[in-house]
């Protein structure tokens, strides 16, 4: 008998080598919107300090070991935590994870191991996000040898411009044509004239930024206090409308699409008074 092709599993990793650009609150609110639209969704939080698995409360029920992970002894699937949130699950954060560059160097192809890790996923769910840890490693490496897609928050400053030019030199080196790179200015001042004149400069040295900018508020801060993400507790918000928009174009570029439904407000707890 013949195998049928396998299953098709968009990886989307967001990642800067900067902490602290709003990486957590992108990835999940992406992928909460994801899940709404399209159906089943995971959130691969490969941060060892687990701001996304705090966030969604998807804690794991046991130790997830890195090691095994990587050598192939366990399966990702056993560890994933289902939301509250319908179509949304987790793989949750673990300290072990600080460990995965020293298990990749053990093993053959030590730059693929996270893309055949991921492969057990692929029957469950079509599409994959990744909320990355900050700095260079080898699993940095690893993520953008696995991902179709890279969304880059960027804070508004020379130096972050900076990165997004190595980042863009190093794909255009290896020859990765067909990895999607998405870069977008995040925790955005347009008070600050630094702020406007770095966003207009490099918004005509790459074409490729997307057109949403996530502004610095304080409401889109107070996600880590409310553990939820910004559509789910204050769906008719500024911030929530904000992050749509983000995930119409990220949506668009990357090529996914699914019945598009509306998150249901209802569903969900009401904001505490005074948020958004």
């Amino acid at each position: 008998m013949v195998a049928g092709p396998e299953p098709v599993m968009k990886i989307i990793a967001v990642t800067n080598i900067k902490g602290g650009v709003g990486k957590t609150t992108t990835a999940v609110n992406l992928s909460y919107l994801c899940a709404a639209q399209c159906g089943a969704t995971l959130l691969w939080d490969l941060d060892p300090q687990g701001a996304a698995t705090y966030t969604l409360e998807a804690e794991a029920a046991e130790p997830i070991p890195a090691k095994k992970l990587v050598s192939g002894k366990r399966e990702a699937p056993e560890f994933i935590v289902h939301t509250k949130y319908p179509g949304l699950d987790v793989l949750p954060a673990d300290l072990s994870y600080r460990n995965f560059d020293v298990h990749f160097a053990e093993r053959k192809s030590p730059t693929e191991r996270l893309l055949k890790m991921s492969r057990s996923l692929r029957a469950t769910y079509p599409t994959l996000f990744l909320d990355c840890a900050p700095g260079i490693s080898l699993l940095t490496e690893n993520v953008l040898k696995a991902a179709d897609a890279l969304i880059v928050p960027l804070v508004p400053s020379p130096l972050s411009i900076r990165m997004l030019k190595q980042l863009r030199d190093f794909i255009v080196e290896q020859g990765w044509s067909d990895l999607i790179l998405l870069p977008f200015f995040s925790m955005v001042d347009r008070r600050r004239s630094l702020h406007a004149e770095v966003i207009a400069a490099s918004r005509a040295e790459f074409p490729v930024l997307l057109d949403t900018e996530v502004p610095y508020w304080s409401d889109i801060e107070r996600m880590s206090v409310r553990r939820a993400p910004l559509p789910a507790f204050a769906p008719n918000g500024p911030a929530a409308a904000i992050y749509r928009s983000l995930w119409s174009e990220v949506s668009a570029r990357v090529g996914i699409s699914g019945a598009a439904t509306v998150p249901d407000p209802d569903a969900c707890e009401p904001p505490a008074p005074g948020a958004l």
